[in-house]
């Protein structure tokens, strides 16, 4: 199947994918989720917990991509390991394709983790050292019972070409160290896409590479998603990036997600105050401005083993109203029909 590396525009893709996704019901579920690491003093006792996802929720539809954004430590990595089914839910429920995952060990996983592809950050360390690139590649198969070799040769032919790795043979006998970091980038998403998933999840995937690779490698996962009707989950701190890949935005925030809407909508109109300063805080390309100082919150994000009662943001908040934001926990309230922020100044 060809891929246009040209697709970019989130707006140019979804008509195809949801007509191509007519099952019932979202790919993906996550109903209030909660995954909580246990402290152990001096590595005897109990002695609290991280608090790293507490009371996640939404949908994934097939076909779709979102991304998940927020500072460093809000838990956008602790929720992308409990959907690759790497870290136990502490409470809640991971459903995909009706299927309830949580629980499961991982010889009942195994079905699973074939369905979902990971994009690591780092493709360097991503990739053994000691492998070559048609080992890399078959390995997924050989795990998952695809034994046979001309069926190994097909898939990784048309894996590689699908990711603009050219001639193939020129590539398959070469190490990781061999590669640029961009060509070790399309190796991991190969090895992603070998088993054809229905969901990838992308960590950061470009955050490590040369500016001037990646646009190249998230035009290469935009086509990919259109031309595969892929489900993606695009982890990210970088709000410059997600507006070319992404349809809808999750705004994490100390384990929760305090805004979820569609991209153009909350980039043109976005409502919690934390969405605010993370989009203030987004580096402006004018050389004019290059001196104007950022409005950010006060303070520091806070611990995740005793959070803040109520809404986590207040104590950095500009609008924190007393008794209130301090004391509840704020629901999540509906702006327009995709767009909803956890917020007690829209009650």
């Amino acid at each position: 199947m060809s891929v246009d590396s040209n697709v970019l525009n989130p707006q140019e893709a979804p008509a195809v994918q949801r007509a191509a996704g007519s099952q019932n019901g979202p790919l993906l579920s996550i109903n209030d989720l909660h995954v909580w690491y246990e402290l152990r003093k001096f590595g005897f006792g109990h002695a609290g917990y991280v608090k790293a996802v507490d009371g996640v929720a939404f949908d994934l539809e097939y076909g779709e991509s979102v991304a998940v954004v927020g500072e460093s430590g809000c838990g956008k990595s602790t929720l992308m390991k409990t959907i690759l089914g790497l870290v136990p839910v502490t409470s809640g429920e991971v459903i995909f394709e009706g299927a309830r995952l949580s629980g499961k060990n991982p010889r009942e996983l195994k079905w699973y983790r074939s369905q979902v592809g990971y994009v690591q950050q780092d493709p360097y360390g991503a990739l053994p050292p000691f492998m070559s690139v048609r080992h890399i590649l078959s390995e997924p198969m050989v795990i998952n019972g695809i034994k046979d070799r001309d069926k190994q040769r097909e898939r990784i032919q048309r894996a590689m070409e699908e990711v603009k790795m050219t001639p193939v043979e020129d590539f398959l006998a070469k190490f990781p160290h061999m590669l640029s970091g961009g060509q070790q980038q399309r190796v991991v998403i190969a090895r992603a896409m070998i088993l054809d998933p229905r969901l990838i999840v992308a960590d950061e995937p470009v955050s490590m590479l040369d500016a001037s690779v990646r646009v190249e490698i998230l035009r290469l996962l935009r086509g990919l998603q259109a031309s595969h009707n892929l489900a993606v989950i695009y982890i990210t701190h970088d709000l410059s990036t997600v507006r070319y890949f992404s349809e809808r935005i999750f705004v994490m925030y100390a384990g929760n997600l305090v805004e979820k809407s569609p991209v153009d909508e909350l980039l043109r109109d976005p409502r919690h105050p934390y969405t605010l300063a993370l989009l203030e805080a987004t580096p402006d390309p004018d050389p004019e401005n290059l001196l104007t100082f950022k409005k950010v919150p006060p303070g520091e994000p806070p611990s995740l083993i005793k959070p803040p009662p109520g809404c986590r943001f207040h104590p950095r908040c500009p609008h924190m109203i007393k008794d209130l934001c301090d004391a509840e926990v704020p629901p999540d309230f509906v702006i327009s029909p995709r767009h909803s922020v956890a917020c007690w100044l829209f009650k």
